[in-house]
């Protein structure tokens, strides 16, 4: 399974750059990249408040994430601050989560598809244990997106690892592959998103899956409010049920 994964994940990063070479780059403004919901080009805070029941209690994210555009705008940098809150046994606590920061680079993309990295690394920064990982994290990542039906519809497809490389030894190590597929249909100033994402735990050797519906709404032209209750599956997943909403402003 473990190698079945991987080969996936390389056949996928191989055909999307091979499809690179045909056509030629087009004006940003045109690409499936500058949706307000994803852009990678304009300078973006995102500010979203995250509730997910497990097993034995709950966490209550709430994240402030900053992206920037840097050079020509294909290149794109993002931080995270986490502050986190958790319900177990009675006992309340809040605190700062694990803090990550990543870059984005974007070499192709036409009028209708395009392909793009990132590479994120998230600290052991936690100010208590049940709060983070404990270990550092480094997390590769491709995205192919294309548009559908004149810009109606746009698919977003990732591949991403999650690998631990240093931290407490007391902690469990880190390694996740995470296949991703998210559609999005806009209408008017709205839109409406599915995801679902198949994950692989390593270490506990079973799936942690993921699945979504979001609602989102342009507030004005550069303000965005979204909201999405989430599900788990899969036989070690990590929570049972989950909301988020966020605030997206661009400028």
């Amino acid at each position: 399974m473990k190698k079945t994964i991987l080969y996936f994940c390389i056949f996928f990063l191989i055909s999307i750059a091979a499809k690179a070479q045909d056509g030629d780059i087009i004006a940003k403004a045109d690409g499936p990249f500058m949706e307000p919901r994803f852009n990678y080009f304009l300078k973006t805070i995102l500010l979203f408040n995250e509730y997910l029941d497990t097993k034995n209690g709950s966490f209550n994210t709430t994240n402030l994430r900053i992206l920037h555009p840097i050079g020509d705008k294909s290149w794109n940098l993002r931080f995270d601050l986490p502050l986190i809150s958790t319900n177990s046994n009675s006992i309340n606590q809040t605190g700062l989560g694990d803090v990550g920061a990543g870059i984005s680079y974007i070499p192709y993309f036409k009028k209708d598809d395009g392909f793009a990295f990132r590479t994120r690394i998230i600290s052991n920064s936690a100010a208590d244990p049940s709060f983070g990982t404990g270990k550092w994290v480094v997390i590769p990542a491709g995205f192919y997106a294309r548009y559908f039906r004149h810009k109606q519809f746009l698919w977003i497809a990732t591949v991403e690892h999650s690998q631990s490389f240093a931290g407490s030894s007391n902690r469990s190590d880190v390694s996740v592959t995470l296949l991703e597929n998210n559609f999005l249909w806009f209408f008017g100033r709205n839109w409406l998103a599915t995801d679902v994402g198949l994950r692989y735990n390593y270490v506990l050797d079973g799936f942690q899956n993921n699945a979504f519906l979001e609602f989102g709404r342009k507030i004005t032209p550069t303000n965005l409010a979204y909201v999405h209750p989430s599900v788990a599956f899969g036989g070690e997943k990590s929570y049972n049920f989950g909301i988020e909403m966020g605030l997206i402003i661009l400028f």
